[in-house]
């Protein structure tokens, strides 16, 4: 997998981060550069931090479904990209308050990171360079977060979908450019 495939990676897998940030900056009446920082620590870390237990995990299978890795990276990407369309379609409201404390910002911090988890089981099955591969997944999600704040504090909610969509829409490709690469061209 080379750089641009991880920084379109990483942009989809930030989707979800940017949207609970836009929510998150609708709540809040006045932004300080504290919010951006903490909402880019959070959904970074844990951005970056799940993706490397999935590799380790994944590692730990790996000669054993060998032959049939790509299916797995396919259906993986295919169904994180499937649910976040849908929850982009669906007229489920998050309820977001506008704390930034850790009781605030770990469980969704976690939940949108719980795709990325499955991102990194892949990666076991890939040539990926797993450090710089969570650095940047981390760095990208951290800017997209701290940009989320300050978006849903301006524009309001109307990016909220958009963003699931595409993040969606972007890891389905990701899925079937590997599935199409290994069928037909390895």
């Amino acid at each position: 997998m080379g750089i641009i495939e991880l920084i379109i990676l990483a942009a989809g897998l930030a989707m979800d981060a940017f949207a609970v940030s836009v929510c998150k900056g609708l709540s809040v009446k006045k932004i300080k550069p504290r919010h951006l920082v903490t909402a880019g620590a959070y959904f970074g870390g844990f951005q970056a931090l799940m993706p490397l237990v999935g590799w380790l995990l994944g590692r730990q299978f790996e000669s054993l479904i060998k032959n049939i890795d790509h299916w797995i990276a396919f259906v993986l990407l295919a169904l994180i990209g499937a649910n976040m369309i849908r929850e982009a379609l669906g007229k489920d409201d998050e309820e977001v308050n506008d704390s930034f404390s850790p009781r605030a910002m770990l469980p969704p911090a976690v939940a949108t990171s719980i795709d990325a988890l499955a991102v990194g089981v892949t990666f076991a099955f890939l040539e990926v360079d797993i450090l710089p591969a969570v650095l940047l997944i981390g760095v990208i999600t951290f800017a997209f977060s701290a940009a989320g704040i300050k978006i849903g504090n301006v524009f309001g909610i109307r990016f909220k979908s958009k963003a699931e969509l595409a993040g969606g829409l972007v890891l389905i490709a990701l899925g079937i450019k590997i599935l199409i690469e290994h069928l037909f061209f390895s």
